[in-house]
C-alpha cells in the first residue's frame, strides 16, 4: 500500500469537505439569517477568496508535474 497516495487522497478529501461545508453551511446561514441578497454577495466573497488558493494549488501542481518529468529522463 502506498502511503503517499493515501494521505495525499485523505488530505484531498478534508479540503474538499471543508469546502463544501463552508459553502453549504456558511452560505445557507447566511441565507437563512439575512436573506438572498446578502447569501449571494456571500458565495461572491467565497468564490473570490478561493482563487488565491485555486492559483496557489494549481503552481505546486504545476511544479510537481514538472520534476516529476525531468526526472523520468
Amino acid at each position: 500500500m502506498d502511503l503517499r497516495k493515501y494521505a495525499r487522497e485523505t488530505n484531498f478529501r478534508l479540503a474538499v469537505g471543508a469546502i463544501l461545508l463552508l459553502f453549504i453551511l456558511g452560505d445557507g446561514l447566511i441565507y437563512l439569517i439575512f436573506g438572498a441578497g446578502p447569501a449571494v454577495f456571500g458565495l461572491i466573497c467565497l468564490g473570490a477568496g478561493l482563487v488565491p488558493v485555486l492559483l496557489i494549488i494549481g503552481g505546486l501542481w504545476v511544479m510537481e508535474w514538472v520534476v516529476r518529468r525531468a526526472n523520468r529522463e
